[in-house]
Parts: C-alpha cells; sequence; structure tokens
C-alpha cells in the first residue's frame, strides 16, 4: 500500500506526494546539502530530482534516491528545470533553487498552507542568511517600475514602503500572512504537474530572470492564481556562488524578453535610457561633492547592459 493512502485508512489527512526539482549548475555542495534537508522533511513523500544544466561540476550520481537527469547543454534556470519535470510522477510539483535551507517540517507546511488554493502557485516567504526578508510577492512588472528601480538616486530610499509599491513589491505579502498576488519568486515554487505541463512549462527562451514571471501569468489563464504564503519561510543564498556583473545583464535580459514578449519593450527601452541620463546628472553632482565616482563610466555600462538585454 502506498504510504500516501495508508492516512486515508487512518481517518487522518492523506500524506500529500510532491516531486521536488531542483536545478544544479557550478559547485554541487548547496544542492547536496539541499536534498539532505529534503531526505529528512515529515510527513510528506518525496520524489527528488536534479536536473544538472550541463554544470562544469556534474552533480555526482551516487545518490540512489535522486533522479538525476544530465542537460547536454547549458539552457538555463527554465530549460533545467522543463528538464526535470519531464520526469516528474507525482500530482504536485516543488521547484526549489539549489541554494536554499529549509526546516523539517518546510513542504508539508507549504503544502497544507497551500491546498485551500489549490490549484495554484504557492510561495513561501524568503529570507537571506542575514535575516532579512526577501519582498517575494509582486506585482506584474510595468515599465514605471523598472524605471524607478534603474534610477540611483531614489536607491537610498528604497526601505520606505512607498519606493517598495514603486518598484513592484506586493506590500500586502507580508510575513504570516497567506495572500494571493500576482506573482511570486522563484526561488521556491509549488504548482500542480499538471499545470505546468498544460502550459508548456518554462518558456525557454529567458536564460536566468523573469523566466517565473512569464509562467504565472500564463497560468492565470488557465484560472491558476499565485499565492504567497508567509507562514512557511525558507532561507536561500540569493546568488552568492555567480558573478554579480553577469547577475546584472541577466536580469536586464530577461526583463527585456518578457517585454519583448507580453508588450513595451520600445517603452522600457526609452524609458531606461532616460533614466541612465538622469543618473549621469545624479553622478556628476556626486563626482563634484567629492565622490570617487565616474560618471561617463557608469553611464556607459548601463547602456550596455540596456542594448545586451534589447538583442
Amino acid at each position: 500500500m502506498a504510504a500516501h493512502d495508508q492516512g486515508v485508512l487512518d481517518g487522518a489527512a492523506p500524506t500529500p506526494a510532491v516531486s521536488v526539482v531542483v536545478p544544479h549548475y557550478g559547485d554541487p555542495a548547496s544542492a547536496v546539502a539541499l536534498l539532505e534537508q529534503l531526505r529528512d522533511q515529515q510527513g510528506v513523500e518525496l520524489e527528488l530530482v536534479v536536473s544538472d544544466d550541463a554544470s562544469p561540476q556534474p552533480f555526482p550520481d551516487h545518490a540512489v534516491d535522486v533522479t538525476v537527469v544530465r542537460r547536454e547543454s547549458n539552457g538555463g534556470f527554465g530549460a533545467a528545470v522543463n528538464s526535470g519535470a519531464a520526469v516528474a510522477t507525482h500530482e504536485l510539483l516543488l521547484i526549489l533553487n539549489s541554494d536554499l535551507d529549509v526546516g523539517p517540517t518546510f513542504v508539508r507546511d507549504l503544502v497544507d498552507a497551500a491546498a485551500p488554493w489549490q490549484p495554484c502557485v504557492a510561495g513561501p516567504a524568503i529570507r537571506r542568511p542575514d535575516g532579512t526578508v526577501d519582498p517575494t510577492g509582486r506585482h506584474f512588472p510595468t515599465t514605471t517600475h523598472q524605471t524607478v528601480e534603474w534610477l540611483t538616486p531614489l536607491a537610498r530610499y528604497r526601505h520606505l514602503d512607498v519606493l517598495h509599491e514603486a518598484v513592484g513589491h506586493d506590500l500586502s505579502a507580508a510575513p504570516g500572512s497567506i495572500t494571493p498576488v500576482d506573482w511570486v519568486v522563484g526561488a521556491a515554487l509549488l504548482l500542480p504537474t499538471g499545470a505546468f505541463r498544460a502550459v508548456g512549462g518554462f518558456d525557454e527562451t529567458f536564460y536566468m530572470n523573469a523566466e517565473e514571471v512569464d509562467l504565472q501569468r500564463r497560468l492565470r489563464d488557465l484560472d491558476v492564481p499565485s499565492v504567497y504564503v508567509g507562514t512557511v519561510t525558507a532561507v536561500h543564498e540569493s546568488g552568492g556562488s555567480s558573478d554579480p556583473g553577469r547577475r546584472r545583464q541577466w536580469l536586464v535580459d530577461g526583463r527585456m524578453t518578457y517585454a519583448a514578449k507580453w508588450g513595451g519593450q520600445r517603452r522600457l527601452l526609452a524609458a531606461l535610457r532616460a533614466a541612465t541620463v538622469v543618473n549621469l546628472g545624479a553622478n556628476a553632482a556626486r563626482r563634484l561633492a567629492g565622490r570617487d565616482i565616474d560618471p561617463m563610466g557608469t553611464a556607459r555600462a548601463e547602456l550596455a547592459l540596456i542594448r545586451g538585454g534589447s538583442r
């Protein structure tokens, strides 16, 4: 008798069965550590899948309780998850970044909290190692959100609620709350496997960033909402193993790809270029005030990011 059926006979809620997909690229240490935490999960039946995205450091294949899917070429986050999800056998799919740290009841708690909303995409609260809460419940991106974020003179004010909302953070998604939102950040996503497959999974045109926004926008057309589950928490290293310059270019690339697909790319390009001019003026003033900054060099770097993203 399957473990997830036993609870029905005992009169208790059935044990949920979840397929977990962990994409891997780079040093396997973080993924190995996460899998150890997943093996210790309580009250849930898990199928563990690692999708090795042609990593220069392959994921070790000695773990008998893990299915390792090995891609022939590196396609980015969405492509790696698609390859892993293709072999998933359970009705629920949990997508986890490899650099997450989760507690022993994380999966069961997330499944239980999301159950009244199913079918849905559920994302937990995400904390950084220093305890800072990341704003993981978001509004669908607009040109205004991304332009405000590009304006470096506003950086000093981004701790204010008005600036959080101005860059697209949904402040109704507060820790401890369970709140429907436009989308949740893709570090941890729980959703029905059937819904994921019904929309074709992630759009592999996206390499890294914005693919989860696109996915959740397409799922919304199937009446599958996104829900922020602030009663459940995971800790995320947040890209600490990759180069910050590459991460910023991936971010801009993803946003431009999203705008090209859903409309507004020309408007976004024009707005970011205008914001770069504003940044140039602000940086020139800072230079005159004695700050060690290269206004023209910074502007050229920003324009290069924009050009790269618009290709």
